[in-house]
């Protein structure tokens, strides 16, 4: 056994070293990235030791009093916990039932269209709200939902009903939430399988148009197919992330009346981290545990996605 380990060992390094002599100017283009890689992505997680410390920036990560599990216990035990892991959890499980299907609709039907105008004009106006930053969105929010001047009371009024304050109601902050991140980037995400549809054999249509089929069944059988790869690894990557959410929109869209649903991990992270409380151990406890959360899932979702459709990332 160890002497078949040593050889697929030995064999294993001397395939990479050919590699490297035959290919030197590619992994020489390479270098540079996976030095930057190294350097932001790698290098800090150095710091992670501090989620089991108690830790002082005037001691230092090594110098600091090592707790262990105390921090992780403390968020465990906190009395926001649940609250907070539900809130972020629901937020992210409706925005990825919402958010996930409908680029694959726009993909389809963008692919359907035929006059080149149209087709450029409507994939500029579905891209253009992606780069509609935070700020500037959760202000759009405010203003159009403006109790006393805005858009939206206005029309309600006009048409007989009163005005709300949405945004200190706490049952319209999640559909606030999913609604504009659809509207925002449903467009954006579907460059993925735009690119997939475009890619596909012109032949295979022209053979369905002989044989009679019609653009519903083109749908079917031909594009769908071709998709269902990518949407599966989508899925996969977007599963890993149900506990990970956009915490600059969901901070500048809390008020005092939506706080029991727009308090989630992120918003509370920054809140108990730099804005009020500087605890950063055990802000950074919580991040550990949210990131191991979010990769049993990825590893989970990919595990059964292999055993299903035999698809996966990994």
């Amino acid at each position: 056994m160890e002497a078949n380990l040593s050889v697929k060992i030995v064999g294993f390094f001397k395939k990479a070293g050919n590699a490297a002599r035959r290919d030197w100017q590619l992994y020489a283009l390479l270098l540079p990235a996976i030095i930057m890689v190294f350097i932001f992505c790698y290098l800090p997680m150095y710091g992670i030791q501090i989620a089991f410390r108690d830790f002082k920036a005037v001691q230092g990560i090594t110098g600091s009093a090592w707790v262990g599990w105390k921090n992780f216990k403390d968020f465990i035990d906190s009395y926001y916990f649940v609250r907070l892991l539900s809130n972020t959890f629901l937020l992210n499980l409706f925005g990825l039932l919402w958010s996930f299907p409908i680029p694959i609709v726009f993909a389809i039907l963008l692919n359907q269209m035929r006059g080149k105008r149209l087709k450029r004009f409507t994939q500029t106006a579905i891209y253009a709200p992606h780069f509609i930053s935070p700020v500037v969105m959760a202000g759009m929010l405010f203003l159009f939902l403006s109790p006393n001047s805005g858009l939206v009371n206005k029309l309600i009024e006009a048409l007989g009903g009163q005005a709300r304050n949405f945004m200190l109601e706490e049952g319209a902050f999640r559909t606030l939430f999913v609604g504009t991140e659809v509207w925002q980037h449903a467009g954006w995400n579907t460059i993925l399988y735009i690119a997939t549809l475009t890619a596909i054999d012109p032949g295979l249509y022209e053979a369905a148009t002989m044989d009679g089929a019609t653009k519903f069944q083109k749908i079917l059988y031909i594009d769908l197919p071709h998709l269902i790869p990518v949407i599966v690894m989508l899925l996969i990557l977007n599963c890993g992330a149900l506990l990970t959410s956009n915490t600059d929109k969901a901070y500048l869209m809390q008020t005092p009346g939506n706080i029991p649903k727009s308090d989630i991990i992120g918003v509370y992270v920054y809140r108990m981290g730099l804005a009020e409380s500087a605890q950063f151990s055990y802000t950074a406890a919580i991040g550990l545990f949210t990131n191991v959360i979010n990769f049993v899932t990825i590893v989970t979702v990919n595990w059964v996605s292999r055993r299903l459709s035999n698809i996966g990332l990994f």
